[in-house]
């Protein structure tokens, strides 16, 4: 972790794009300053916060749930895309392969690569389970909770929940009770009782509009409620899982709400071609992955293809970089990181001119492309 200025840069910053120079110490900004002598030039390339996805399942070719190496590479492979803080998300299946990946992912967060896990099951909906395996989905259960909570380590950070199911709401209590988040997603609840798991402290909404009951003007089901209870809504911006308007109603409840990630599986990156997830095939055809039955199965996503899709929607910079950044690291309470301030962590992406990546840096180190 070497100490070094940034200069001829245009760093996006509370106060818009500013043009000049970064300075780094101890893998922290110390400051964004309009000249500084030496140090290594930009050339005049935009520097966003580095991205963080709170839900990921693999990427690379490397499924998550696979080994602790594929697991590790996947979160690599995202890192070179710009996503420097990583939540693993993990797919539906019996207890004890949760528990067993849970460990890994626990691991990983106490050498600081990850920032903890997801569970994205197994107490979902059978009606809007999507591409989460049936074969393994539970009704809610304290006790296979307790035992995912203690393989973890105290790396449990979100577990998604279907709360119409008997014993949801007790669950999301003890969820909170935790300090584990409680998000509302692969669920058919009707509007009173998705708004019932939020009065009881879910905080947030998985990929919203998928794997959920779609709006009906007679009964507008989780979608509205997520909205109506001012939680942050995850978005799979990859042109397949939604229209670009659905952004732009979400952005109308105000744009602290927006959370873009990926969703991706192992495929991201890898191409089209066949894949497994949670035990079922899944096929990639031109980056849509899809089960035989047609239901989206993940994503072929990756965050900095996620944010400048909604910079070329229209999504003013500023609000993109908070959808990438800001508000999922607020969703997590990690308040050094997702954006470009004096004593935030050194987590950066350097753009070209049509946002691509052009270099990463984590905790002041620049990631190895």
């Amino acid at each position: 972790m070497t100490d070094m200025v940034l200069t001829d840069a245009r760093v996006l910053t509370a106060d818009g794009v500013v043009g000049g120079s970064l300075t780094i110490a101890g893998g922290l900004i110390t400051g964004v300053v309009t000249d500084a002598a030496g140090g290594e030039s930009l050339g005049g390339r935009l520097v966003v916060p580095g991205y963080v996805d709170i839900h990921v399942h693999g990427g690379g070719g490397h499924d998550m749930t696979t080994s602790a190496q594929d697991m590790a590479d996947a979160v690599r492979f995202h890192r070179r895309h710009g996503t420097t803080t990583t939540l693993v998300s993990l797919v539906t299946a019996p207890i004890d392969a949760l528990c067993r990946q849970l460990a890994w992912a626990a691991e990983l967060a106490d050498a600081g690569e990850v920032a903890g896990a997801h569970l994205e099951g197994p107490f979902l909906s059978h009606v809007r389970c999507g591409a989460q395996n049936p074969d393994h989905l539970l009704e809610p259960d304290p006790g296979a909770f307790g035992r995912m909570l203690d393989a973890a380590r105290g790396h449990l950070k979100v577990i998604t929940v279907a709360p119409e199911l008997p014993g949801a709401l007790e669950l999301i209590d003890a969820a909170v009770q935790a300090g584990v988040i409680a998000a509302v997603g692969h669920t058919d609840a009707s509007y009173e009782q998705s708004i019932a798991a939020f009065d009881r402290g879910a905080t947030l909404a998985t990929h919203l509009f998928n794997g959920m009951r779609p709006i009906h003007h007679r009964e507008p089901g989780p979608v509205l409620a997520s909205l109506d209870a001012g939680v942050p809504c995850e978005t799979i911006n990859d042109g397949i899982h939604l229209h670009p308007a659905v952004l732009r109603e979400v952005l109308a409840r105000g744009t602290d709400r927006l959370v873009l990630i990926t969703d991706a599986i192992d495929a991201a990156g890898a191409g089209d071609g066949e894949y497994v997830l949670g035990g079922q095939r899944v096929f990639v055809q031109d980056g849509a992955a899809r089960l035989a039955s047609g239901s989206l199965a993940g994503s072929s996503l990756t965050m900095d293809s996620a944010f400048a899709r909604a910079v070329r929607n229209g999504v003013p910079l500023p609000v993109a970089s908070a959808a990438a950044s800001a508000n999922p690291a607020r969703v997590l309470g990690l308040t050094d990181r997702g954006v470009i301030a004096p004593g935030t962590r050194a987590d950066l992406v350097v753009l070209e001119e049509n946002h691509e990546v052009h270099r990463v840096m984590r905790g002041g180190a620049w990631v190895q492309s």
